[in-house]
Formats: C-alpha cells, structure tokens, sequence
C-alpha cells in the first residue's frame, strides 16, 4: 500500500499544477479556464460584450471537458477490469496531453487573437488535459480534497471553522480540524501554482507552459513510487 506521505503528495501536486495550468492558459489564451471550465460562462459573457477575442475556445471548452471526462471514465473501467495500472496510465495519458500543449503554446504563442485556430487547439488540448485530471481525481482519489474547483473546498473549511467554534458534543461527530488543515494545505498549494504562473508568464511568456509537465511527471513519478500492490 501507499505511504502516508506519498498519498498527501499526489494531491498536493496535481492541485498546484492545476492552478499553474488555469492561470497560465488565462493569461495566454485571452482569458480562457483550461481547469475551471464552467467559469468560461463568465469570461464569455465579457467577451461578447466587451468584443475582445477568444469566444470560440469558451464555446468549446465545456464539451471538450465533458467528453473527455467521459472517455476517461470509459478507459479506467476498461483498464480496472482488466487489472491494468489505470491511475498511472492516465496520468500518462494527462502528461503526455500537458506536453503537447506546452509544444503548441510555445510554437503558435504568444496569442494576440484568441479565437485563431492555433489559439483555439491549444486551449482544448489543455482544457482535455485538465479533464483527465479531474476525473482521474473524482474516480481514484476521492478521499482527497478536489484539485481544481476550490468553492467548495473553502465552503466546507468554512463549515469546520464554524464547527470548531461551537465545539459539538457528540462523541460520534469527526472532528473537523484534519480536514480543514487538509484543505486549507489544498488551496494554499493551489493559490501558489496560480501565483507561480503569474509571474513566470510575466517573465518568460508562454515558455512558462513547460512547468505543467513536469509536475505532471512529478505526480506520475509520485504514483508509481506509491502504487506497491495497489491496482489503480
């Protein structure tokens, strides 16, 4: 079985490396969410509004993700029937979709126009990477904090925050201070993956699209290190 820390790492990796991925492919791809997909409802609004580009890769975003979290799911049952390594192989799968994304950003980029083909396949090839991660999060590491929607994260922190101020009496309740620690460790390695892509994007431009995989080869590494007899 997994060490402890192997199993807190995994995590902690694929959530900075979501954060890095959300905020570079904003700040590359005239404001699209390569991780938080639904909040290109948002930015798509603002662009039909404000007339600026990148409407199209918006448009696609949302079918992209959900096929591909769909075939993902698809493949991890077929691989899990079959008592292959799907955690691994997926993340493979995410890796090599993280490269082939960084090789695009950085031929095509920078991207004035957002809605230019060039603009358009990168984005879906990263929003298809983010997919896997998603569903791979969903389908294998369910016990660990989501790695991308962070709303949620926060609401339960604040839940326990206010559960720990009124101090339940029951003997059968969990306590909530291991979670909220746990989650509280979450978004802040979110936040800096986020931060981290700010400022590298800043000083190095779509170049900065290189550190995705190699913290997508970090996790991977990770799982394998961590897999012992464990199927997934």
């Amino acid at each position: 079985m997994a060490s402890a820390p192997l199993r807190i790492t995994l995590p902690l990796l694929l959530s900075l490396n979501a954060g890095f991925v959300d905020t570079a492919g904003f700040l590359a791809l005239q404001g699209l969410f390569t991780a938080h997909v639904t909040g290109n409802f948002v930015t798509l609004g603002a662009s039909l509004v404000l007339g600026t580009s990148g409407a199209v890769a918006k448009l696609l975003a949302l079918p992209v993700f959900c096929t591909v979290v769909i075939a993902t799911r698809l493949l991890s049952s077929a691989l899990l029937r079959r008592k292959r390594p799907a955690l691994r192989i997926i993340l493979g799968s995410k890796v090599v979709l993280l490269i082939a994304g960084a090789a695009l950003a950085i031929h095509f980029g920078p991207f004035g126009n957002g809605d230019a083909w060039q603009a358009v396949v990168t984005g879906m090839v990263l929003v298809a990477a983010m997919a896997i991660q998603n569903a791979a999060h969903r389908i294998h590491l369910g016990s660990a904090p989501p790695s991308t929607l962070m709303t949620g994260t926060t609401t339960q922190i604040m839940i326990d925050l206010a559960d720990m101020i009124q101090a339940p009496k029951s003997e059968n309740a969990e306590h909530p201070g291991a979670r909220l620690l746990r989650m509280s460790t979450n978004i802040a390695v979110f936040a800096a993956g986020c931060a981290a892509a700010a400022v590298l994007y800043a000083r190095f431009s779509v170049w900065c699209f290189v550190v995705p995989p190699a913290l997508g080869f970090a996790a991977l590494f990770l799982r394998m290190a961590a897999a012992g007899n464990d199927p997934h």
